[in-house]
């Protein structure tokens, strides 16, 4: 990506690492329910459970390990958690091939890579702000985001193909060698890190577990945006959910179709990424904001009226392309406004806090929506979660409450 910014040597090796393993997760998508129904035949029960318990016990164990990594060098914990995703995922193949892989094992390691990657997530958060200056993090974030859907673009299709040829642990195995090579890059990028400097008494307490959430509802900006975050990736994933069973199911999509319908959109999120920067420097970061956060709300309400066919499959792909394209410049933006908003020693706690929030509201509007499809029929539970969105953008920022032209102090060291 040209943008005309040199980010530095740091933050290529960084952008690399990430690069990597977002797509190995994407090669590997859907690994796991499809060794769960392949592989150990289990029912739909337990494949809804490894997608919603592995997320919310991930993310319950990933609590503790905010404020412990808060005043600690970040790029040491980047490769931990990526050897931590490296070894549990290896674990998956190498119980397969001795014949002894069981549904507790997936759950477990699902569970573990939850966690690790909440805790690469807030850590990398941290790191990236002392790698650049204030005024290079949205061009940065902006990259990041534009990887992530060249990733979704590419991914999947190859992952599909893999999976074909080689079963679903094939995957699994290009997913754990790319946090290898993740953590190389991180250690590659090399450099001094200066160790936070810790204020507060060096035991941890239990009240330091809700530091993040405190300055997330403290700040008048952060708390609607925060609230946002939550409830919109939630509903969409259920809803998310629930196609796929309407799609795959009562209207005949094939399982290609099906993955050509979310990969053909994802280039929408590469065009939105690259024009992130330019829209904020001409609008104002409030203005695009809020903007593009309503804007991505409006989309979801149409896959209530997916029908069978070429048009049907037509119309996915329209609205998927509205919501990523939405998605890929309120993201980076997003990113950048809350690494921008909280001081250097609550960064880590802070993400934490975020990701953790978001994981669990996921999986538990997952299974709520799980519930009401069962009952009310795939479609209409879908337009539900459609309309319920559509009133996610009275939670975004206002501007007096903004302030964006003050953004909160970094502290000296």
């Amino acid at each position: 990506m040209r943008d005309g910014h040199r980010l530095g040597r740091r933050f290529g090796w960084l952008w690399a690492a990430y690069g990597t393993s977002a797509l190995g997760t994407w090669l590997a998508f859907g690994a796991f329910p499809l060794i769960a129904v392949q592989v150990l035949h289990a029912g739909p029960a337990e494949v809804a459970a490894l997608s919603a318990v592995g997320a919310a016990v991930g993310a319950a164990v990933a609590v503790p390990l905010g404020p412990w990594v808060e005043f600690r060098r970040k790029r040491p914990v980047l490769i931990a958690a990526d050897l931590v995703r490296f070894a549990a995922l290896l674990t998956i193949p190498a119980a397969f091939a001795l014949g002894v892989l069981t549904f507790v094992q997936l759950l477990l390691v699902s569970v573990v890579v939850a966690a690790a990657d909440i805790t690469f997530r807030a850590a990398s958060g941290a790191y990236l702000k002392t790698l650049l200056p204030g005024e290079h993090l949205l061009v940065a974030n902006a990259r990041l985001e534009s990887t992530t859907w060249t990733t979704t673009i590419v991914g999947p299709p190859l992952g599909g193909a893999a999976i074909a040829l080689l079963g679903p642990v094939a995957t699994v195995v290009a997913d754990a060698v790319s946090y290898l090579l993740s953590a190389l890059g991180v250690r590659a990028a090399g450099g001094g890190e200066p160790r936070p400097e810790r204020r507060e008494p060096a035991r941890m307490r239990a009240g330091d577990l809700l530091d993040g959430w405190r300055h997330i509802l403290a700040d008048a900006a952060l708390r609607p945006l925060f609230l946002n975050t939550a409830l919109f990736n939630g509903l969409l994933m259920a809803a998310d959910a629930l196609l796929a069973v309407l799609m795959l199911g009562r209207l005949g999509f094939t399982s290609w179709q099906y993955g050509l319908a979310f990969a053909v959109p994802a280039i929408g999120g590469l065009l939105g990424a690259r024009l992130a920067r330019p829209l904020v420097t001409r609008f104002g970061q409030h203005r695009v904001l809020v903007v593009t956060g309503t804007l991505r709300a409006v989309w979801p309400v149409g896959l209530a009226f997916v029908g069978p066919g070429t048009g049907g499959l037509l119309l996915v792909m329209a609205v998927e392309l509205g919501l990523i394209f939405c998605c890929g410049v309120f993201n980076p933006v997003s990113a950048t406004y809350r690494l921008e908003r909280t001081p250097n020693d609550r960064i880590t706690r802070t993400l934490s806090a975020w990701s953790v929030t978001t994981k669990a509201s996921t999986a538990l509007l997952t299974a709520a929506w799980g519930v009401l499809g069962a009952l009310l029929g795939p479609r209409p539970a879908i337009g539900l979660a459609g309309v319920l969105l559509l009133a996610t953008p009275l939670l975004l920022p206002r501007r007096a409450a903004a302030a964006l032209s003050e953004p909160v102090p970094a502290p000296h060291a």
